[in-house]
């Protein structure tokens, strides 16, 4: 049985645009920060993986991807062209980023500080993750 979470990514800075939270959907409900890290981690390796096999003759963007890319600030054509990401070593670097304070995680207004914290299930809950230092990447 799968389960959904809404998550908003944020990062400090000028930008101020609020973005809508996106769906996760995940094989079970995670119990604490630890499992959600990996929950998440998981499902992004997979959906890159996934992306990374589509059979692209030749690649192309519509209208519509140009103007939600340009909306959100890029506009690329989303596949880097190199190996399969390793589920394992993605979870491990995620989970270090979040000890080393490179990420913080909110439940609605909430902060997760822990990794075996438990999580604050209530209904509808967003998860919001922050960016904190300029070279994390995403």
């Amino acid at each position: 049985m799968s389960f959904t979470i809404y998550v908003r990514m944020k990062k400090p800075g000028r930008q101020r645009k609020e973005h809508a939270p996106v769906p996760f959907v995940l094989e079970r409900k995670p119990g604490t920060v630890q499992e959600l890290i990996e929950a998440l981690v998981i499902s992004g390796v997979q959906k890159y993986n996934a992306g990374n096999k589509e059979d692209r003759l030749l690649p192309y963007l519509t209208r519509e991807q140009i103007s939600a890319g340009a909306s959100e600030g890029k506009v690329s054509f989303g596949a880097y062209g190199g190996n399969d990401a390793e589920e394992a070593e993605a979870v491990e670097n995620a989970i270090q980023c979040f000890e080393d304070g490179i990420y913080r995680i909110f439940a609605g207004e909430r902060e997760l500080a822990k990794l075996d914290e438990a999580i604050p299930w209530q209904e509808e809950t967003v998860f919001t993750l922050i960016r904190l230092t300029m070279l994390a990447g995403w």
